[in-house]
């Protein structure tokens, strides 16, 4: 596993557990539906949240959550209402954004609620 992933995948796990802190139930984690990818599928309130996690080790570039394209929330939306149909809830659906940027041994975590919205 390449570095870049594993930085990923600890960033993934770090947002699971902040969400299980703060009340959510997390349903899914890098769920997978036609090529397109959910890095977490929580519940909270009967609200079905679909959170991307963008996860870096220094922000010179620019924040992480910056970084979630129309394209890629295209993909997450598309993603989203195909799970909510498959498993038939009819919840509210709502699009986070958990940003990471690890510092060290630390880590800086941004919880963005409502970070996008569906186009109609």
């Amino acid at each position: 596993m390449s570095a870049i992933h594993e930085i990923g995948k600890k960033g993934e796990s770090l947002a699971s557990q902040f969400l299980t802190e703060q009340g959510y139930t997390i349903l899914a984690t890098n769920w997978v539906w036609a090529h397109r990818e959910i890095d977490i599928l929580a519940q909270k309130d009967n609200v079905l949240v679909v959170v991307e996690v963008k996860t870096r080790t220094s922000a010179a570039f620019g924040e992480p959550e910056a970084f979630v394209s129309k394209a890629k929330q295209k993909l997450l939306i598309e993603a989203a209402n195909h799970f909510a149909a498959r498993h038939k809830l009819e919840h509210e659906i709502r699009f986070d954004i958990i940003s990471i940027i690890f510092k060290g041994t630390t880590h800086q975590l941004h919880h963005i609620e409502d970070a996008f919205y569906p186009l109609v």
